[in-house]
């Protein structure tokens, strides 16, 4: 991957080759124009006085005239004017100031000549990096912003910039340039005691109990996470856990900064927002709140960073250059959400948090999306689902028939990661009038994906669908990239993580005419809110082209989510100038980080740094070397001849994951090196753990017992019968799960022995009918008559049966831990004979209602044989 740098790597190395070309209109622009342009947009929003009012209507060109001036003088203009121009111009945007109406310098937004508007932007707008246009930068702080999120305004106004920069017109999509960051020694930082909330117990959490437990609190009737209140008692019931606080500290430290209470989201939620306060003060709530912060901060001693280590410079997640939606394929998208607007909204879905945006700037208006029911913003930008959705107005959803109409072809693309594979049809991305009808839905059953199309040959709910291949089970229960497309000649495909995974569409080809633009965009659910599919989605976009396998490798290959690409420097490490190790850094969720794919770069083109040495990296967080998720710490790289300017050169492919201990804003990071070129740091190692003290364990039995497969093969050496004989194998099969399985003597169950005596049964049928034995039946009970009757047989002859089956199992010489054999086969003689001075016990010879033939005399031989192979004397061991 090539990254484009910042303009100083520009004028210290080699040209750079960048899609973007600076237009400068009227020459260089002069410090001085600047400066009077940026006191001419302060001045629109009355300076000092009250801000802009924002303006609800987030329509399209909503001017009262079309345009009736000059014609553009050049395709420059004309892309101005379709990509930026046409989207800003409208009265509850910019057309409001600063057009001639309005009267308000610089006018880029005037109607009445496009030529002079797009002089006038020229000097708002940087085209090389459109996200730092002045004009991005004010309406991202609050300046006439058209919806209720400022930085979903920024991103939408940097869309239209980067659309008319004609950026990255070769490959369709966003560039990622690396800017770098100020340099910051890694200063000492107050972190949290591990003293399991101790000191929050006695400062912050008699305040939050008392006033938010209502909310966050898991007793409470409305569960509002996270549970910071734990253990309060203002909601109904409060906790019997005496130790509920230790809870609510550890959701409680993302709310807290020890090193500036005043910057802890506890105080800005009461002082800014006014959320609920206890009192008719906000301020006097919120200084209480502060100071109960402030308490626990300051018996809180700093974390010194060990001087002897080799650090490099720290910066902070939000420090690092956005590297989410790089190198991104995005012509002809026609509608997006990347769920940037949730990062501060927690679980509210309320106010401002309500609403989705559709950021692709696209034929003005925006598909957003509100949402309902049990519905969270996800960490790291998404949206968690588990019975919500997100769901457009059928006025805004008509953008996406009219668009799609016209080519006659679309995609969906989504990264999703289902809750669980047993959710059958269930919708993940839907454009429907109910549960029967509908434009299209990417949906899941079960291991599959789900792709309905409404054409010309499909029905009116898209049937017959595309799904994934049953027994392929390509839908899993993790993050997955997945795109749908429908083309009029081939029909519908799914791509999932850069590949193919459907077979022919079952309705190939078609036209869209029959679309119906009455219908809702939703996510998560049907409009009817009866398919809650359960999972995250990261990202959603539509096209309005069928996306090319190699378009789809390049979106995959672009991940998704909040990533950063955080630029370590250690120039002062490596004698390199403007040289950095860089990681792929993102919120991995809302409680820890994902650091990723480290890199090795100098901006500085003409740098040399082949032969660098770089060894055992670890992470610093707020002061101290992170006690986990040190992935790099055996790394071994020597910078190679691989090594480009522009790519600069991969260290590992690793990742790790870090806790979340202050939150994005407040967590600082650094790393640490054992070797980084001419600088070394003899790492101690690490200090011996002290012996744990003995475990007194329960004393284990000096017996045991075997297990499945031993008893069925001991059975067998003990009768001769082959385990291979027919009945003896299914039987076994049947019975194999039921045999004990631990050796533990504890272990045996009555459910064992049931089974020990079927097998024993099967064996000794088999030894007795004289099938499948190594030894014939009359050399293993010579002398004993099996076509006697049964009295001729029993008892005068019982010995001949007893003896050969004792001596087997219990050995020819007595070892005293065995059952005694006299007293074995007096017990065999009485099953056999009947017990006497008990009449209820007659014994198998004189059992009535049976036939006392040879038949009767094997039944009898079978069943002393079962009895004795399958006893204790066989199991134990």
């Amino acid at each position: 991957m090539q990254y484009a740098t910042s303009a100083a790597r520009a004028t210290t190395g080699p040209a750079i080759a960048s899609a973007v070309s600076t237009r400068l209109v009227g020459g260089a622009r002069a410090l001085g124009a600047v400066v009077a342009l940026a006191a001419a947009l302060a001045g629109c929003s009355g300076g000092s006085g009250p801000a802009v009012e924002q303006n609800p209507n987030t329509g399209g060109t909503q001017n009262t005239q079309s345009y009736n001036g000059p014609a553009p003088n050049t395709p420059d203009v004309q892309s101005f004017k379709i990509n930026l121009w046409d989207n800003i111009r409208p009265m509850n945007r910019c057309g409001t100031c600063h057009s001639v109406e309005g009267g308000q310098t610089p006018m880029f937004a005037r109607s009445d000549d496009v030529n002079l508007a797009y002089a006038a932007a020229n000097g708002v707008v940087t085209l090389t990096s459109p996200k730092d246009s002045m004009m991005v930068q004010k309406v991202g702080g609050g300046h006439n912003c058209w919806l209720a999120s400022n930085s979903t305004c920024a991103t939408i106004l940097t869309t239209w910039i980067t659309n008319w920069a004609g950026e990255l017109a070769s490959s369709g999509g966003r560039e990622i340039t690396l800017e770098a960051p100020t340099l910051r020694d890694p200063g000492t930082s107050k972190n949290y005691p591990d003293d399991q909330g101790f000191l929050y117990s006695t400062t912050v959490y008699p305040l939050t109990a008392k006033f938010c437990s209502g909310c966050h609190s898991s007793s409470s009737i409305v569960k509002q996470q996270p549970f910071f209140a734990e253990g309060g008692t203002m909601g109904v019931g409060g906790s019997s856990d005496p130790n509920a606080w230790k809870t609510a500290y550890e959701a409680a430290k993302p709310k807290m900064d020890l090193d500036n209470p005043a910057n802890s989201r506890f105080v800005l939620r009461l002082r800014n927002e006014s959320h609920n306060c206890w009192t008719s003060s906000c301020q006097t709530d919120s200084d209480k709140m502060e100071a109960a912060i402030q308490a626990f901060a300051d018996a809180v001693a700093p974390t010194q960073v060990d001087p002897n280590l080799k650090t490099s410079k720290a910066l902070t997640l939000y420090e690092g250059t956005v590297a989410s939606g790089g190198h991104r394929y995005e012509s002809s998208m026609v509608a997006l959400y990347e769920f940037k607007s949730g990062t501060d909204c927690g679980d509210s879905i309320t106010g401002a948090c309500a609403t989705a945006y559709d950021t692709s700037g696209v034929d003005g208006a925006g598909v957003d999306l509100h949402l309902s029911g049990n519905v969270k913003w996800q960490g790291g930008w998404g949206l968690n689902f588990a019975g919500g959705k997100a769901q457009a107005t059928t006025a805004a959803s008509a953008k996406l028939t009219r668009l799609i109409q016209q080519t006659g072809e679309y995609s969906i693309e989504a990264w999703v990661a289902p809750g669980n594979v047993v959710q059958e049809d269930m919708r993940i991305v839907s454009y429907s009038g109910g549960t029967m009808a509908r434009n299209f839905n990417l949906g899941q059953t079960m291991y599959n994906y789900d792709f309905f199309n409404r054409s010309s040959t499909t029905d009116q709910n898209g049937e017959p669908g595309l799904s994934t291949p049953n027994a392929a089970q390509v839908l899993q229960a993790t993050l997955q990239h997945v795109v749908a497309t429908f083309d009029p000649v081939a029909g519908r495909k799914i791509y999932v993580n850069g590949a193919l995974k459907s077979a022919m569409d079952p309705a190939p080809g078609g036209t869209l005419n029959e679309w119906d633009d009455t219908f809702a965009f939703v996510l998560g659910n049907e409009v009817s809110g009866t398919k809650n599919w359960m999972g995250v989605i990261r990202l959603v976009a539509i096209f309005n082209r069928a996306l090319t396998l190699d378009q789809i490798k390049q979106n995959f290959d672009a991940g998704v989510g909040e990533k950063y690409f955080l630029m370590f420097s250690v120039s002062h490490l490596t004698n390199i100038p403007q040289s950095y190790v860089v990681f792929e850094g993102s919120l991995f969720d809302s409680y820890s980080y994902l650091f990723r794919k480290p890199f090795f770069i100098s901006l500085d083109g003409t740098a040399q740094p082949v032969g660098l040495d770089i060894d055992g990296i670890r992470i610093g967080e707020n002061g101290a070397e992170a006690p986990v998720g040190q992935s790099f710490a055996k790394l071994t790289k020597k910078i190679s001849s691989a090594y480009t300017a522009d790519a600069g050169e991969r260290l590992t492919d690793l990742g790790a994951v870090l806790p979340l201990e202050k939150g994005p804003t407040s967590d600082e990071f650094f790393l640490t090196f054992d070797t980084i070129g001419p600088n070394t740091f003899n790492r101690p190692p690490p200090d011996t753990p002290p012996a744990p003290t003995p475990t007194d364990l329960t004393k284990v039995s000096a017996v045991g017992v075997r297990t499945f497969d031993q008893i069925s093969a001991t059975i067998s050496a003990i009768t001769g019968v082959s385990q291979n004989d027919g009945a003896v194998q299914n039987t076994f099969a049947s019975i194999r799960q039921s045999l004990p399985a631990n050796p533990n003597i504890e272990s045996v169950l009555a459910s064992h022995q049931v089974a020990i005596a079927q097998l024993a049964i099967e064996y000794c049928n088999a030894l007795i009918e004289d099938r499948s034995t190594t030894i014939p039946r009359a050399t293993m009970f010579p002398g004993f008559n099996f076509s006697a009757l049964p009295s001729a047989a029993y008892p005068s002859s019982e010995n001949l049966l007893f003896d050969p089956l004792l001596n087997r199992v219990l050995g020819v010489t007595q070892i005293t831990s065995q059952p005694d054999k006299n007293a074995v086969r007096s017990e065999l003689h009485n099953m056999i004979n009947g017990y006497a001075g008990d009449p209820t016990r007659l014994g198998l010879l004189n059992s009535a209602g049976v036939t006392n033939d040879a038949t009767r005399t094997k039944a009898i031989a079978k069943a002393v044989c079962s009895s004795i192979v399958g006893s204790a004397a066989m199991l134990v061991q």
